[in-house]
């Protein structure tokens, strides 16, 4: 008995498709035609200088800026045309401090989740699972300014999780963090995707923030220079490492996009 091949809506889709996107400042070009897709349940890597266009992109995934040219989706819905489906699919780690200081690590949970159309007890349940999980319980009454900027990346971590995405993105997450700090976000990270089969898109300047399973998508002036595992990437461009691939690669630098 032979049996037929699945149909293309049999198979699952990725977990963030771009395709064919482009973008401008005026007359400054600041993506050109980039597509790539991150599988599910994968810890995903975009890797660009500043002036590659990481944020651009990072903005229309998350739906801040609308492409001029392109798709992007999510989990097969449209970012366009089908923002709340997508977004709900989406956790979003910001490169800049998102948290109220103001507020304790509780209130920013709860505010979250109402966002989200959660309700308040199921907010505070997720909310005070999640900040333990991050090893911050004894913190959940303290208000955010009283906590470390590494803290507070992980409550930021915690807060992306609260509606339940299976897709986060974290933008330079570790930027600004000590060597301590960096290790334990990506530690953090890294179980999600280990444990409970989150799909990540990480985006870094930091070759050394990547390891050779990781997929990579290298990013430079507005181009996809290559999308593959790490250890593909350094095979294919004939090099000893993911730092000396990126060079090779790239050869130039700019102001962050």
């Amino acid at each position: 008995m032979t049996t037929s091949a699945p149909s293309v809506s049999a198979v699952s889709p990725s977990a963030l498709a771009v395709e064919h996107v482009s973008h401008a400042y005026g007359a400054r070009k600041a993506l050109d035609d980039v597509s790539f897709a991150v599988e599910p349940g994968i810890f995903a890597v975009l890797l660009g200088l500043n002036g590659a266009g990481k944020s651009t992109l990072f903005s229309i995934v998350t739906h801040l800026y609308a492409s001029r040219g392109g798709k992007v989706r999510i989990f097969g819905h449209d970012v366009a045309r089908e923002s709340g489906a997508a977004l709900a699919e989406l956790g979003v780690v910001f490169q800049s401090r998102t948290l109220d200081p103001d507020l304790t690590v509780e209130q920013n949970m709860l505010y979250q989740g109402a966002l989200h159309g959660m309700s308040g007890a199921q907010a505070r349940q997720r909310g005070r699972d999640l900040v333990a999980r991050v090893g911050l319980a004894d913190r959940l009454k303290d208000r955010v300014r009283q906590l470390s900027g590494g803290q507070q990346r992980r409550i930021e971590i915690a807060r992306a999780l609260l509606h339940g995405p299976r897709l986060v993105l974290l933008d330079e997450p570790t930027a600004g963090l000590d060597i301590k700090a960096r290790a334990d976000i990506l530690t953090l990270t890294r179980r999600l995707v280990d444990e409970d089969r989150v799909g990540i898109l990480w985006t870094t300047h930091l070759v050394d923030e990547i390891r050779p399973e990781d997929k990579v998508i290298v990013l430079h002036k507005g181009r996809v220079l290559a999308a593959d595992s790490a250890r593909a990437v350094i095979a294919a461009a004939g090099a000893d490492s993911i730092g000396e691939a990126f060079t090779k690669l790239t050869r130039g630098g700019g102001d962050d996009a």
